[in-house]
């Protein structure tokens, strides 16, 4: 009950039933919250047995697995929701016993270290050959750069060298057709991500059979490259990868795929010695964000704003609807 865009959200359903007849007492019955902050969330109008609660040093991106994780249970079934939990745990698991040298969560990081700081790759692409996981890239972008995106270590002392790079990327052969192109015959360097699945979840086995033939002649372009007399048709190569292999996407896959990947960001953030689990630059965008609101609704606030935010204010203030 701290974030505005999901407050506001809430603010408008509540609204929305009163306004149809729904009493305050209805409310109770018809809302469910889960929140640290079980004491808002009453005087909100929902009732205390309709609140799972959350400890409060659980950051968003890391709660899954915590009550958060009751939008996945109730969506997809209390026994697939079980799997994921139990996926997770075989990861985290992996990553407290294995040793380093088959450590999948200290492969990755250490993989991703080295093309950050000793191969100049200062964005990390993650490329998801299954339509399943189109959404992954961008569940990683607030996963890592919101975890590692720092400048100043635990200790109080500047970092004096990059720390997360950026993280982005696509689906499968839609991405060949857009910025692959950037990746092999670019100018910047960039570690790249493969993610494949084995055992697609229909029958048409020659569609699967492309899929992965896609995947992995990306891979060895990108590597071995092409000599051409033409420069402009030459592919440089050179290009390593990483190329993980799902045998199925299952929920207990998918969780050890999330664990592995928050693992992983733990472990850089332990090479940097930054708290991976702060995020003090969000917070001050949510603060000012506030003040702002206030002065774009009121013509007569005026706060003290950079030359550009105060034009900013006042163009909205005249064109946008009150």
């Amino acid at each position: 009950f701290s974030t505005i865009e999901t407050l506001i959200n809430a603010q408008s359903l509540r609204s929305w039933m009163l306004e149809r007849g729904a009493t305050h007492a209805d409310l109770a019955r018809h809302f469910i919250a889960v929140s640290s902050n079980v004491k808002t969330a009453v005087a909100f109008g929902i009732g205390e047995e309709n609140i799972f609660p959350m400890w409060d040093w659980v950051g968003g991106r890391y709660s899954i697995w915590s009550a958060i994780g009751l939008v996945v249970a109730l969506r997809f079934g209390w026994d697939a929701f079980a799997e994921l939990l139990a996926g997770a745990r075989d990861m985290d698991e992996h990553f407290r016993t294995a040793p380093a040298s088959r450590n999948l969560p200290l492969l990755l990081g250490c993989t991703e270290l080295w093309n950050l700081h000793f191969l100049g790759a200062d964005s990390h692409v993650v490329l998801a050959y299954d339509h399943r996981l189109r959404k992954l890239p961008a569940y990683l972008q607030q996963l890592e750069m919101e975890s590692n995106g720092k400048r100043v270590r635990s200790d109080g002392e500047r970092i004096t060298a990059h720390t997360a790079p950026i993280t982005w990327g696509g689906e499968g052969t839609n991405g060949q057709h857009s910025f692959h192109q950037l990746l092999h015959q670019g100018t910047r360097t960039a570690s790249i991500e493969f993610l494949l699945t084995v055992q697609p979840p229909h029958d048409r086995v020659e569609h699967q059979r492309w899929l992965a033939a896609n995947a992995l002649a990306q891979s060895e372009a990108l590597l071995t490259g092409k000599r051409e007399a033409d420069p402009q048709r030459e592919v440089p190569g050179g290009h390593g990868s990483s190329t993980l292999l799902l045998d199925a996407l299952t929920p207990a896959s998918l969780g050890g795929l999330l664990a592995l990947y928050e693992h992983k960001v733990f472990v850089q953030g332990v090479v940097w010695g930054i708290n991976s689990f702060d995020q003090f630059g969000v917070e001050l965008g949510k603060q000012l964000a506030v003040a702002i609101e206030k002065e774009i609704a009121d013509n007569r606030a005026q706060g003290r704003h950079d030359a550009s935010t105060t034009g900013l204010i006042e163009h909205l203030r005249k064109h946008l609807p009150h």
